[in-house]
């Protein structure tokens, strides 16, 4: 009689908690979707900024606008490359 009222509330928990994950589904993934949203926002947000606050150019002006010249450019090369047909 007790193992089958255990298996009884393994049931009625399991029933349950698939029917709560039903209904908190919705809430769940707008609250993941808010989350993501503001991280993404927070990444590139100084991204927009920066670019909204170049001042536009005359049509016809050239601008240049040059990297640093800290980085090596490396200079191993891996081989050449060798065209080649198929011999069918």
């Amino acid at each position: 009689m007790t193992f089958l009222k255990t298996i009884l509330i393994i049931l009625l928990v399991y029933f349950g908690l698939k029917i709560l994950f039903r209904l908190a589904k919705p809430y769940l993934l707008r609250y993941i979707a808010k989350k993501a949203g503001s991280h993404f926002e927070k990444s590139f947000g100084n991204f927009a900024n920066q670019n909204q606050n170049k001042p536009k150019e005359n049509e016809g002006e050239i601008s240049i606008d040059k990297s640093s010249s800290n980085k090596q450019k490396s200079k191993n090369t891996v081989g050449e490359y060798v065209d080649y047909e198929e011999v069918e």
